[in-house]
């Protein structure tokens, strides 16, 4: 991987991959309002998903998902509430993190699904 834009790019087109076959509806990627950013907004069962995808190519810093900061799922929260005050439509909503780990043998993707913070 040259760079961490290259691996986020990776893990996010992985990830999308993994919810079209869980099912999901891939609304919108990389949706932005003023400096906060949704990696992916998708949709199942009548639920509006606002995910986090976090990427790492060993685990020598820890796994993907303890990277997360409370800092981050905050301003997650912050982007979703925009979002839904565009698309006012949604009543059921729920947090998720897909955690990435792109190791030499094979990718593991684990999904931690209505995340609470």
């Amino acid at each position: 991987m040259n760079n961490n834009k290259d691996k986020g790019n990776k893990g996010e087109n992985m990830a999308s991959e993994y919810l079209l076959k869980k099912g999901f509806a891939i609304l919108h990627r990389n949706w932005r309002h003023k400096q906060r950013e949704i990696d992916i907004i998708a949709a199942k069962n009548n639920t509006l998903h606002f995910i986090e995808v976090k990427t790492r190519t060993n685990k020598a810093f820890g796994l993907p998902e303890e990277s997360i900061s409370q800092y981050k799922m905050n301003a997650l929260k912050k982007a979703a509430e925009e979002f839904l005050l565009q698309h006012v439509e949604w009543r059921q909503i729920q947090f998720d993190v897909i955690a990435i780990n792109l190791n030499k043998e094979a990718a593991e993707i684990f999904m931690i699904e209505d995340v609470f913070f």
